[in-house]
């Protein structure tokens, strides 16, 4: 017989034992064998209990929801400290890139043209499908138009990779202005996706946490 164990012990090890976030369905299947499996809504109310307990300013690590579910994650203010348990150097990011990235995710859905008329520059074919191989943009569809230019939009790797559950968590330009040092795109025409649902697609998670996480500008 499987012996009992809390419901919030049988989370943490979970989330522990995996390197991808977990959503609320993933954590059904740990019951799947026993005849009284707890409810979602208990599953939640262990989740924020686990949440609540990483803003403890003495605990190293806390729970984030991020697109694809739940994930533990060191803290951002302790970076300082854990940089020196690796001999690589974090990813480093051209401002291009950062660029073209932050276009594509405050103006999607976006043509490639229509980026290089904000940015008043050419974006490379290289920088599109460095985006596109770390899986954070990909293709929505193709407009309508002479041509039929690729629309571009974030992904739920994406979402991932700099914490977030939805576009809507997104910095607001001023602070990714003050974050990355960049001249933020004009304000959109036209809104944001409302569900990221449309905008993004399943993809492995990056190591690399937060929106402060280790990105670095050449």
């Amino acid at each position: 017989m499987t012996p009992e164990f809390p419901l919030k012990a049988i989370i943490e090890a979970a989330l522990l034992a995996t390197d991808h976030p977990l959503n609320l369905d993933d954590f059904q299947k740990l019951w799947i064998e026993t005849t009284e499996p707890p409810s979602r809504a208990m599953v939640r109310a262990a989740l924020l209990e686990l949440q609540q307990a990483g803003l403890h300013p003495e605990r190293g690590i806390e729970l984030i929801e991020t697109a694809s579910g739940f994930r533990f994650q060191t803290k951002t203010s302790l970076a300082p400290w854990l940089k020196l348990l690796f001999t690589e150097r974090p990813p480093r990011y051209s401002r291009a890139l950062l660029e073209t990235l932050a276009i594509i995710a405050y103006r999607q859905p976006i043509t490639r043209q229509e980026v290089e008329s904000i940015r008043g520059i050419s974006v490379s074919t290289e920088i599109l499908k460095k985006l596109q191989d770390y899986n954070w943009i990909r293709i929505l569809a193709h407009r309508e138009t002479p041509g039929h230019p690729a629309l571009y939009g974030t992904t739920r790797t994406f979402l991932d990779y700099f914490g977030l559950k939805s576009l809507e968590e997104l910095p607001t330009l001023l602070e990714l202005n003050q974050n990355f040092n960049l001249e933020p795109p004009p304000s959109p025409t036209t809104p944001l996706l409302n569900h990221h649902e449309e905008t993004t697609s399943p993809g492995e998670t990056s190591p690399e946490n937060g929106i402060n996480s280790g990105l670095q500008m050449t």
